[in-house]
């Protein structure tokens, strides 16, 4: 297998709100530097992004809208100058440059060159063609995918795992049949952005094209594991992508401030090994991975990109390695002291019997009622 690539500088770390804002650049800088002290990077082929192309950006957002990002003025109307997305010098180029890191790492694995690339400041999942949202800006992800789809590829599949509901790329392709995208979430019910309920299944010329499992709160290793492997396997055994992009944001962490899923640093590696396999099963070995939410800075996003990272080099990381101590030198009193958080990731699959007085299981036959008839499946089986 090539050596995987890296797409990364320290600009991208400049994607910054201020020092108020959840979304603060230390995480991706941290998450970095993590891999690097544990000899993850090693392995990898280590790639500045292109510079910030707005022909990119076309591919997915109006003309009208670049421009308003462009002006660094608040512009409501886009989303600009929110509490969500206020206004930042800047914040244009910054933003234009992770989508063209994306697309890099995209046209790398598209292209022969590897089979996996990975841009960890990426995944902003939820930017509209026209509307900033959610602290994002441009939706490198769509622009990515759009990118993919001229240079040849036919059936893209995008697997989001984030807390947050993918409602952008969602949105971007619901017309679209050669792209499936399947979310993992909490319930739309609890948290923003209120959308990817299971009836939400794609539009009447690409029904199927869009799956959504919408978790309820407090879902841990176990259950959030168990939903996964009910849903997502056969969905993309069915489709047979030609490439797989993986969304990593790692808010589902029980110490993440903004939502109330419960997972572990042990389930949250064990989920990015599931994407791993299901990517060599059903996508040729094809794999783009990317960053995302998070928003535990210390605690949950340097351990869990980095080992995000070390999978996609094919060098997984055991839960109970110490992090350096370099590393814990850089947080102080609130550094974690191993990479795991000593949880037990293991979980009994759904193939193994359906209990319809738990409110997981509920959900999975949300999802499998609504949208395997459209794939041809069974949502019994």
């Amino acid at each position: 297998m090539a050596r995987p690539l890296l797409i990364y500088s320290d600009e991208l770390t400049r994607y910054d709100f201020g020092p108020s804002h959840p979304m603060g650049p230390g995480r991706v800088r941290l998450a970095h530097k993590l891999a690097e002290q544990l000899g993850v990077l090693d392995a990898f082929d280590v790639v500045a992004p292109p510079a910030p192309d707005d022909d990119l950006l076309r591919l997915v957002h109006d003309e009208d809208y670049i421009r308003a990002v462009r002006s660094n003025r608040e512009q409501l109307n886009y989303g600009i100058g929110t509490a969500d997305n206020p206004v930042v010098p800047g914040m244009h180029h910054i933003a234009s440059r992770i989508a063209a890191a994306t697309v890099a790492a995209a046209d790398a694995v598209w292209s022969g060159k590897t089979d996996r690339a990975v841009n960890i400041a990426g995944g902003l999942h939820h930017a509209m063609p026209a509307e900033a949202s959610g602290f994002c800006i441009y939706n490198d992800i769509a622009v990515a995918i759009r990118s993919l789809q001229a240079a040849g590829a036919k059936k893209i599949a995008y697997v989001d795992i984030d807390a947050h509901h993918g409602d952008g790329v969602q949105k971007i392709f619901l017309d679209d049949p050669s792209v499936l995208t399947i979310s993992l979430h909490e319930s739309p019910m609890f948290l923003f952005p209120r959308t990817g309920f299971a009836t939400e299944i794609g539009s009447k010329s690409a029904p199927g094209s869009a799956v959504n499992v919408a978790l309820p709160p407090d879902t841990g290793d176990a259950a959030w594991l168990r939903a996964f492997d009910a849903i997502v396997p056969p969905v993309l055994e069915e489709f047979q992508p030609d490439i797989l992009i993986s969304q990593h944001g790692c808010d589902s962490h029980f110490t993440d401030p903004l939502t109330d899923l419960q997972l572990s640093m042990d389930g949250l590696r064990a989920s990015y090994l599931a994407v791993e396999q299901l990517a060599d099963r059903y996508a040729h070995g094809r794999w783009v991975a990317l960053g995302g939410g998070g928003y535990s800075v210390f605690e949950a996003v340097p351990r869990a990109w980095a080992h995000l990272l070390a999978i996609v080099a094919g060098r997984p990381i055991d839960p109970s390695t110490p992090t350096p101590q370099e590393w814990r030198d850089l947080l102080g009193d609130d550094a974690p002291l191993t990479m795991g958080d000593g949880r037990d990731a293991s979980f009994r699959p759904f193939a193994g019997g359906y209990d319809p007085s738990s409110r997981l299981d509920q959900a999975i036959m949300a999802t499998r009622k609504a949208v395997y008839p459209e794939l041809g499946l069974d949502p019994m089986m």
